[in-house]
């Protein structure tokens, strides 16, 4: 008799592992969310020792639960591919994308309807990620961000380069003709650019007020959305605010400018030929935000 925990236990540890998110592990296994607490607890009671922590936006794995997931992540791929061969079919072909949530919901989800038209076979599968580990240890087959990673077993496709500016309802644009004219309004930016404003404003020969009012957003989609209902001006990346400006939401009364920075795919050099089709995809769907001028 082997000696190994419920098999149950196994595969909802692996959901909640790869989303970092209890409550989307519960979505993948159409389960509740107490259920899929339950059987993490049951298997670290089996265990002896956590394989979750929990922090602000979720939960993260411990190092135990990523020496587990590491090895639950192949024999789960392996146990799909031979019960696909053992029924006579192929198995189903999923790409998993990581990526920071902003880029997800703002560039890559308004796009993904055109990749899977093209190839009705692939299932794409979203993760909100933003660490390279997570690419070497195969939790995602791409991960796209803006910081800059080398490694011999890493292959870098670069996007875009990254480019930020301040957007406004279009209501707005008459007050904004010169870059001091921000001032008179609420700054909003994102948790995870807190220096935003200060790095566009020291660009533009501005400076910013210790009384300047401010407003901080936990995700880039609820400040955006703060802009366009007009509570204040905005700073964003082009790429992510497009959707909008192209829409007539918002306005970028003042243009971008360029941060120095680059948004690039990642992927492992061994990755399958269906990782390889979204890579060449992606990088076309990029080449005309490229050559846009802001």
């Amino acid at each position: 008799m082997r000696n190994l925990p419920p098999m149950n236990s196994l595969r909802v540890f692996d959901s909640a592992a790869r989303h970092l998110n209890l409550s989307l592990a519960a979505q993948e296994l159409g389960v509740s969310h107490s259920a899929v607490s339950q059987q993490v607890r049951q298997l670290e009671t089996w265990l002896g020792g956590k394989l979750f922590e929990r922090h602000s936006e979720g939960v993260r794995l411990t190092a135990a639960g990523q020496d587990l997931h590491r090895v639950c992540l192949p024999a789960f791929d392996m146990l799909e591919q031979r019960l696909a061969e053992l029924l006579g079919r192929s198995a189903s072909t999923e790409v998993v994308i990581g990526a920071p949530a902003s880029l997800l919901s703002n560039w890559i989800i308004p796009r993904l309807e055109h990749f899977e038209r093209a190839h009705p076979g692939v299932q794409v599968r979203l993760q909100t990620a933003a660490d390279i580990a997570l690419l070497e240890r195969r939790v995602v087959d791409v991960l796209i961000v803006a910081d800059e990673h080398r490694s011999p077993d890493i292959e870098a496709v670069p996007l875009f380069q990254e480019s930020i500016g301040p957007v406004c309802a279009p209501a707005l644009v008459g007050r904004i003709r010169r870059p001091a004219d921000v001032l008179g309004s609420p700054l909003l930016h994102a948790a995870a650019r807190p220096a935003a404003w200060e790095h566009w404003a020291q660009a533009s020969g501005v400076t910013l007020g210790a009384q300047q009012p401010r407003r901080q957003f936990d995700q880039l989609g609820h400040m955006l959305e703060a802009a366009v209902a007009g509570l204040g001006i905005g700073i964003a990346p082009r790429e992510l605010a497009q959707a909008d400006i192209r829409a007539g939401r918002l306005a970028a009364p003042l243009g971008f400018q360029d941060t120095g920075g680059r948004f690039s795919l990642y992927a492992r050099t061994d990755a399958r030929e269906v990782v390889d089709d979204f890579k060449r995809w992606l990088k076309a769907q990029a080449q005309p935000d490229a050559a846009r001028v802001g």
